[in-house]
């Protein structure tokens, strides 16, 4: 094959920048580096908008959607699509803006498309078979000036690599590897390719192993232009339309190849046309390789030239000329960016809907703990409390005589009574503790396993809670609350003592509160507190036979009015700080399950807006980008794939030639050579829609 006109060497590792790549080993760029970078030159415009890629990727990076949200398995997987964009695709291409074309020949199963590549480059540089999965490791075809651009990890960096060197078959390593799971990417450096382009042959996109269908989608994602091919059997099937109604949305540059199509069956190239515009496909190329038969027959494994010599004109005159190489990599990198800053608003409301999923559950939590504390507290203040064991307890410890008649006479003459009176029956106040500690300790269980029933409950009807629940106890509460609420009351019931051993040391009538007896005031404290909020209100009644105004007496007795009242708001208070830190550590055991998912800090705006810079800057970088000239485009000047220089283009009615790629009738076409080795005229790039007026 010819060769002239090789582009720059390409840089050395994947860490060049927007600059573009060094100049050649002469020190000076090639004129055709020069063209082709004219019509994307790397510019401020580009590093803007590299920056916000880079901003929008790593938010991208941060995003988790862990909560079974609505819609959230298309999310997943567009954030998986979205991420790979950006790193198999649309970084590396902005940072080397000149590196070769990347052609991903992917399709249906059994389509031919290694025999389609083998016949294209004249030699055996990736393997068919009749095996299924022909293709486990994708085989990227390239010239031997170019593969450097490949080598690192620049472009798909989740790939293994293997090189090899015009040889047949696929290297030990490269098959040991896709025996043992891993993704290797299989390098071909081949003369017969032109230079700045590159073929890739990926794995089917309907391949029966599930890894298989998700590299080629991946290694799809990472063309500038997807050659799909098909055959007359398999052109309608369902998976690969998918992808390519997915990459018409994303305005992917795209062509087709039906493949293998018997004599008397031209007419499927008509149905597939239909399929093409109905999926928005109708300004792509179709070519038609005719079955190898008679005459025509395979040799070598190669399909005949003139089977592949429209194909390999197509592709010749996108690996030569420059012009027609940028245009397509702009425009597929447009359809990625305007692709990519749809999918970041869509992961942006679902981000959203992780957060409100998130703010759901957790008031679940939240409500059903708070009503648990204020069934507590309502217990523990209308005098339930005082009944049963307590008020047996609390009458063996103030009788029903001396004591009584002492109240009954009033505060002022109580006094030394009451003090005779508990000075005599001191070792009666920890078993009223007992009881209270046992009846406090029943309602606190009781309002914490209901609030752990309801949370439940709450939980797994909403889809985002019930996936949290698997594998989990928490339909009861935790296995050791009853020891951890029996400690919490003990410390609350230390708390009302030391209430009351500090307002006695506070006042000068400390002699005559210790003599009471800590404990006593102490049990006479806990009395009031369950009797009414604030010891206040209801005391007039009486409750339990008058157990609360006579614990109400005592204190006033020793205390005084004011500070029985401060007091008993200040147990009362403790009281519930200690329920409600028990209530909190139940309650924890459900978030915590979404505070290690992270998901109350997931927000859309800040997704939204990055998308929103990529958008500008694109807008930005695009009005500045240098444009070719107007009218037809430069001839190429790289070598010719096999079967090129047999191609004549067909012509219309009036005479005008037709070009490569629109025997489907699509109006596209490139450049094409003629038979004497000089480039035949030149048309407009093949996708744009021919325009007679463009005809000179």
């Amino acid at each position: 094959m010819t060769e002239t006109g090789a582009p720059e060497d390409p840089p050395a590792s994947s860490s060049d920048h927007a600059g573009g790549p060094a100049d050649d080993r002469d020190g000076a760029a090639p004129a055709e580096a020069v063209t082709a970078s004219s019509a994307l030159t790397p510019d401020s415009g580009t590093a803007a908008l590299l920056d916000a890629l880079d901003t929008l990727r790593a938010r991208l990076g941060a995003l988790r959607l862990p909560l079974e949200a609505p819609g959230v398995h298309h999310a997943r997987t567009d954030l998986a699509r979205a991420t790979d964009q950006l790193d198999d695709y649309l970084l590396p291409r902005l940072r080397a803006e000149r590196a070769p074309l990347l052609v991903v020949v992917g399709g249906s199963t059994g389509a031919g498309k290694s025999t389609l590549v083998n016949s294209l480059l004249g030699e055996q540089a990736t393997t068919p078979g009749v095996l299924r999965p022909t293709t486990r490791s994708p085989v990227l075809i390239h010239h031997p000036m170019d593969g450097r651009w490949f080598s690192s990890d620049r472009v798909l960096p989740g790939l293994a690599r293997t090189t090899e060197h015009g040889s047949a078959g696929t290297p030990a390593s490269a098959e040991s590897g896709a025996a043992a799971g891993a993704r290797v990417l299989r390098l071909v450096a081949s003369s017969s390719l032109p230079q700045g382009l590159a073929l890739l042959d990926a794995p089917d996109v309907d391949s029966v192993e599930e890894a298989n269908r998700e590299l080629a989608t991946q290694l799809l994602g990472a063309a500038d232009l997807w050659l799909f091919v098909t055959t007359a059997a398999r052109y309608a099937d369902a998976v690969p339309w998918e992808l390519l109604a997915t990459a018409a949305g994303r305005r992917a540059q795209v062509a087709l190849v039906l493949d293998r199509v018997d004599p008397g069956t031209e007419e499927v190239a008509t149905d597939l046309r239909r399929l093409m515009r109905e999926h928005g496909l109708a300004d792509a190329a179709l070519f038609v390789v005719p079955e190898a038969t008679g005459a025509d027959t395979m040799v070598d494994g190669l399909l005949p030239e003139s089977a592949v010599g429209e194909l390999a004109t197509w592709l010749s005159g996108l690996g030569g000329d420059p012009d027609s190489r940028a245009r397509v990599i702009a425009a597929t990198r447009d359809g990625v960016v305007e692709d990519l800053v749809r999918r970041s608003n869509d992961l942006a409301a679902a981000a959203d809907d992780q957060h409100a999923a998130d703010a759901r559950l957790r008031e679940a939590v939240e409500r059903h703990h708070a009503e648990a504390l204020r069934q507590v507290e309502v217990a523990t203040s209308d005098g339930a409390l005082l009944r049963g064991e307590v008020l047996a307890r609390w009458q063996d410890f103030v009788g029903t005589g001396e004591f009584f008649r002492a109240v009954e006479a009033g505060v002022g003459k109580v006094r030394d009574a009451v003090g005779r009176f508990f000075r005599g029956r001191p070792k009666e106040a920890p078993q009223v503790e007992q009881a209270i500690a046992h009846g406090l300790e029943s309602v606190v269980l009781d309002a914490a396993e209901q609030a752990a029933e309801q949370t439940y409950a709450d939980w797994r009807g909403d889809a985002a809670g019930a996936g949290l629940l698997d594998g989990l106890e928490l339909s009861r509460t935790a296995s050791g609350l009853r020891p951890e609420v029996a400690e919490s009351i003990r410390a609350w019931q230390g708390d009302v003592l030391a209430l009351v051993r500090e307002q006695g040391e506070s006042r000068r009538g400390t002699a005559r509160a210790l003599s009471f007896g800590v404990n006593a005031l102490g049990v006479s404290l806990m009395v009031v507190v369950f009797a009414s909020t604030a010891g206040l209100s209801g005391l007039e009644v009486g409750i339990a036979g008058g157990t609360a105004v006579a614990a109400q007496k005592l204190l006033e007795a020793v205390f005084g009015d004011d500070a029985v009242r401060r007091l008993a708001a200040q147990a009362k208070d403790r009281l519930s700080a200690r329920v409600d830190a028990v209530l909190r550590g139940q309650a924890a055991r459900y978030t915590s399950q979404l505070d290690a998912l992270g998901t109350d800090d997931v927000r859309g705006d800040r997704l939204r807006e990055a998308a929103r810079a990529v958008s500008d800057a694109a807008r930005a970088e695009h009005a500045a980008r240098p444009q070719p000239a107007d009218g037809l485009t430069r001839p190429w000047s790289g070598g010719l794939l096999r079967g090129a220089g047999t191609f004549r283009p067909p012509t219309s009615p009036d005479g005008v030639p037709v070009a490569p790629g629109t025997t489907a009738g699509t109006g596209t076409g490139a450049a094409s050579p003629g038979d004497d080795g000089e480039p035949a005229p030149v048309h407009r790039p093949f996708w744009r829609r021919w325009r007679r007026k463009e005809q000179g």
